[in-house]
């Protein structure tokens, strides 16, 4: 459907957040979370697929190189060790943009990469020009900005997500969104 705003983009963080939080609390992580990754039912009810990355227990102290190009995090790329629940994070904060914007935020979260290193070097506000991203609010460029930071211990937790102004912004009606979301859909079939 294209960028589909930021309401859109409420609706299905709330729920990505609380799969996260119910896999991360049994000590589970994807290392794969990308779009295609992530069916939708017929009332728009997210469910996460393909396990084939996913690491059970041992999950804070992870070496392998696992995931997609444009949804992994930088740790990843690099050969760091790196921790499970943060790389799940990262890319979560690559989903929600391209629901949100309909496009990717980035190529890759290299240091080489255009627009990943706009956002290293502070250069947000030209970051958010170059991705036609200024009429976003400052609450969700603060969410993806923390998403998409570096260091995977400066990322936001699920707890932070779920606690973040623009995931709970006052009057925001999750069964509304899902109406409109769903009446879109059907006038595009």
């Amino acid at each position: 459907m294209g960028a589909m705003g930021e309401d859109a983009g409420r609706f299905f963080m709330s729920q990505l957040v609380n799969s996260l939080d119910y896999m991360h609390n049994l000590r589970c992580v994807h290392r794969d979370l990308k779009l295609e990754n992530i069916l939708v039912d017929d009332q728009l009810n997210l469910k996460i697929a393909d396990f084939g990355f996913a690491c059970y227990k041992s999950i804070d102290q992870l070496k392998s190189y696992r995931g997609t190009m444009t949804y992994m995090a930088p740790e990843i790329k690099e050969g760091k060790t790196y921790d499970g629940t943060q790389v799940d994070l990262f890319s979560v904060g690559v989903i929600i943009f391209i629901i949100v914007q309909g496009i990717f935020p980035f190529k890759e979260a290299r240091k080489e990469e255009y627009f990943y290193n706009l956002l290293l070097t502070g250069q947000i506000e030209t970051y958010f020009e170059k991705v036609n991203g200024t009429g976003l609010s400052a609450d969700f460029k603060d969410l993806i900005l923390k998403l998409f930071s570096y260091k995977g211990a400066d990322r936001y937790t699920v707890e932070q997500i779920k606690a973040h102004p623009w995931l709970n912004k006052p009057g925001f009606d999750q069964e509304y969104v899902r109406s409109q979301l769903m009446a879109e859909l059907h006038s595009r079939q």
